[in-house]
Formats: C-alpha cells, sequence, structure tokens
C-alpha cells in the first residue's frame, strides 16, 4: 500500500513511470514494464494516455546551442504582462543582472516583435545573439518543449497573461525544474544548474 500511494503521489507531481524507476528514491518491487501494465490496467486513476510517450526521439537534424541554462534543461520563465520590445528587455536585464557577468555565453531568440532590442541586451551583457529561421521551431526544441508542459500544466494560449499572478508562474516554474529528467541521469534541470554555479557565484547572486 505504501508504494502504491508513492507512485501516486509522483505521477500527480508530474513524474513520469520511467522516472520513478530511475531515480529510485526508493525501491520499487516492480520494473518499468509491469509499472505501464498497472497504469494501463487503471489501478492508479490515471489515463495511461496522458502519460509522456515512451520510445526513443529521433533527431531532427539540427542541434541546439546549449550553454549552461540549455545543458541543464533549466526552464527560466519571466512574466511579462506586455508584449512589447521595451518590456521584455526591461525583465530579461533584471533577470540577467542576477548573474555574474558571461555567466551566459548565448541566447536565441524567435523572430517576434517582442525581440526588436535584442541588440542592446546582447551589448549589455556580452551575448552572442542567434535566432531560430521563421517556421523552423525544431531550432529551439528545448524550449518548444518547455511550453507545451507549461501549457499542459494550466499557461494555456487563451490565458490573459495581462494580469498572471507571479506566484503561479514561480509555482509552475519550480515544479518543471523539480522535475527529474532521464537525459539529466534522473537529476533534476535545478540540480543540473546550480552544479555549473560556484560558491562565489552563489554567494553573489
Amino acid at each position: 500500500l505504501a508504494e502504491l500511494t508513492y507512485i501516486n503521489d509522483k505521477i500527480t507531481q508530474g513524474w513520469t513511470p520511467d522516472t520513478i524507476i530511475g531515480r529510485a528514491e526508493r525501491p520499487i518491487s516492480c520494473n518499468l514494464r509491469t509499472l505501464y501494465r498497472m497504469f494501463e490496467r487503471g489501478q492508479f486513476g490515471f489515463d495511461v494516455r496522458s502519460l509522456p510517450m515512451r520510445g526513443k526521439r529521433h533527431p531532427n537534424g539540427y542541434v541546439e546551442r546549449r550553454g549552461k541554462a540549455g545543458q541543464s534543461k533549466v526552464e527560466i520563465v519571466l512574466n511579462v504582462h506586455e508584449k512589447t520590445a521595451d518590456a521584455i528587455n526591461q525583465h530579461l536585464s533584471q533577470w540577467l543582472r542576477k548573474f555574474p557577468r558571461h555567466f551566459f555565453k548565448s541566447i536565441t531568440f524567435d523572430n517576434g516583435k517582442e525581440f526588436a532590442g535584442w541588440r542592446e541586451i546582447a551589448n549589455q551583457f556580452d551575448l552572442h545573439t542567434y535566432f531560430a529561421e521563421v517556421g523552423a521551431p525544431n531550432q529551439r526544441g528545448l524550449n518548444e518543449n518547455n511550453n507545451g508542459f507549461l501549457r499542459r500544466d494550466g499557461l494555456t494560449k487563451q490565458l490573459d497573461f495581462r494580469n498572471l499572478p507571479d506566484e503561479l508562474v514561480t509555482q509552475l516554474m519550480s515544479k518543471r525544474n523539480n522535475l527529474p529528467r532521464k537525459s539529466l541521469g534522473y537529476r533534476t534541470p535545478y540540480e543540473v544548474f546550480m552544479s555549473y554555479v560556484t560558491d562565489e557565484q552563489l554567494f553573489s547572486f
């Protein structure tokens, strides 16, 4: 009973069956295949179709440039209430100032008008700047994937983002960054990101 409760709690938090087995916070008496079968039988009250897909992901022929944030897959969500270049620059600048200079090496934008002030940010923080090609979301695959998860967690396109509470954004960002991932050796994005931060850098935040 305790094991079933543990599994149910982790799935409620957004863990996948693969993560539950791989993270191994506590011994599980069944293997991954059996655990998926238990979901298929409805033992946990979740529709198995709502669980992340199993299987290998196929390369799309484009390799994303990865810095510390990309390598860790940490998700940074800034709650910008206006879709303007000035608002975007203000929030980006405020956030980037929290980190030591050159902690981040590059930044990739899409081609929206709200990123028209990219040069100011690039010059201010000495960042290499890249742009995804129009109609090629696969060039920012990690970002697109994270956006999909945020929409699934409640930040749908139908929301009025002008009045979105900061607390909700922080809550969802924390949830995503504290989910173990197979691609990170079942560590969380936050754990991996913090492994790049020295004690001196942490003190300066």
